[in-house]
């Protein structure tokens, strides 16, 4: 199968997020890529992530991580950071979307996750029970 991911991205106070499906070989699997770049003149702390999915089925899940994979990160400007991650899925298909946590100057804000449709490799979409 070729896999040619489609990116989406929003910018919010000069902070781009970039999110794309991700490849995977696994049959009951969906990835995503996100892509948090820093073009502000200032450092910023990413703090995490809030997630929802929701598939065709109707099925909803909400997802709060205070870190990525147990990092917090600091990006400078002109610095940006990579992240991939996997979810189990059934037929359909499913849309992600969400914000990320950032400290820029001493205040916490939201930015925006640009919505990302997700389908696996065998046409299945993100399910969680």
């Amino acid at each position: 199968m070729d896999f040619e991911p489609q990116y989406v991205s929003l910018t919010t106070d000069r902070i781009e997020i970039c999110a794309s499906q991700a490849f995977t070989d696994e049959d009951d699997c969906c990835a995503y890529y996100l892509k948090i770049e820093n073009n502000s003149d200032a450092p910023i702390m990413v703090l995490g992530k809030d997630l929802n999915i929701t598939d065709t089925q109707g099925h909803h899940f909400v997802t709060s991580d205070h870190t990525f994979k147990g990092e917090i990160l600091e990006l400078n400007p002109g610095e940006y950071f990579e992240f991939e991650d996997m979810m189990p899925t059934l037929p359909g298909t499913a849309v992600l979307y969400g914000t990320c946590r950032i400290i820029k100057e001493n205040r916490a804000q939201d930015i925006k996750i640009p919505a990302l449709e997700l389908v696996s490799s065998q046409n299945s979409a993100v399910v969680f029970n």
